[in-house]
């Protein structure tokens, strides 16, 4: 329970800062658009070049398609990862006394774009190979992979801050990433886990209240309580993401140079470092 209620103390630190820095929300908003731009850009591309063709048989049909597929996953990763680092750079920047902008958060994740670019290559890499296994492996490769893939997300937590904030490369910053995870452990698991039931907590009654609305209004009633659900799950997800960056950029840097920045307690920092 100690570490339980401690994350949600740093939980409630992360976000009295990000109240300070609420045009930084633009940055999960604008990488969902860019998502969306890029999937609608795949389906096109997809069908103007008859890749979802399957007239030319299966082998031309799967050649052409993985090709596709993997030059836009290649991008869509880049997309999150490059958005993730410029949130962690303006989380950095309030933390350590500035007063971060979207454009001074956006230039300075694109000063580090060659390793946000290598670290995409390598997640997404990684995310690929355990799909592979999992779909060739049956029942005990479903295991496996969900294994592979919660022990690749704790130990990878800290790349993005490792690479934004002390200008890591790429496969540095996995390493580094590593090293400090052997005594944050506890918390980023966590917090991982934290964070997503707290985003669960959140939507559940804006999905409930969506089903209300569908359910007793008639006629245009079930378009509202949609659209009420997509928008509020969506701002849920954006609020969310961006707090678990400011609490990801405030562990590293206390892993890092033992100091508490932005305002966050220095026993409670240091209760996250504590013997398992």
């Amino acid at each position: 329970m100690g570490r339980f209620a401690n994350t949600w103390r740093l939980t409630k630190n992360s976000w009295s800062l990000l109240k300070q820095d609420r045009e930084l929300l633009w940055l999960p908003v604008l990488s969902m658009l860019t998502i969306l731009a890029i999937v609608a850009a795949a389906a096109v591309v997809g069908f103007v070049t008859g890749s979802f063709d399957a007239s030319g048989g299966a082998e031309s049909v799967e050649g052409s398609a993985v090709v596709l597929g993997l030059v836009f996953a290649f991008v869509a990763t880049a997309t999150v990862v490059y958005f993730e680092g410029a949130l962690v750079a303006g989380a950095h920047e309030r933390m350590t006394g500035g007063d971060p902008t979207v454009r001074s958060a956006m230039s300075k994740a694109a000063s580090r774009l060659p390793s946000l670019l290598g670290w995409a290559l390598i997640t997404m890499t990684v995310g690929l190979v355990l799909r592979f296994l999992r779909e060739r492996l049956g029942w005990l490769g479903q295991m496996l992979t969900f294994l592979a893939e919660a022990a690749w997300g704790v130990a990878t937590y800290l790349v993005v801050p490792a690479i934004i904030i002390d200008d890591f490369r790429s496969f540095a910053s996995v390493k580094h990433s590593m090293s400090l995870v052997r005594r944050t452990w506890g918390e980023n698991l966590i917090a991982q886990a934290g964070f997503g039931l707290l985003g669960f907590v959140i939507a559940l009654p804006i999905i409930l209240v969506a089903v209300l609305i569908a359910t007793l209004v008639p006629g245009i009633g079930l378009y509202i309580g949609i659209a009420v659900g997509v928008i509020g799950v969506l701002a849920v997800s954006v609020v969310v993401s961006a707090l678990s960056l400011y609490f990801k950029t405030a562990l590293y840097e206390y892993a890092t140079d033992g100091v508490a920045h932005g305002g966050f307690d220095i026993d409670e920092m240091e209760a996250s470092f504590r013997s398992k």
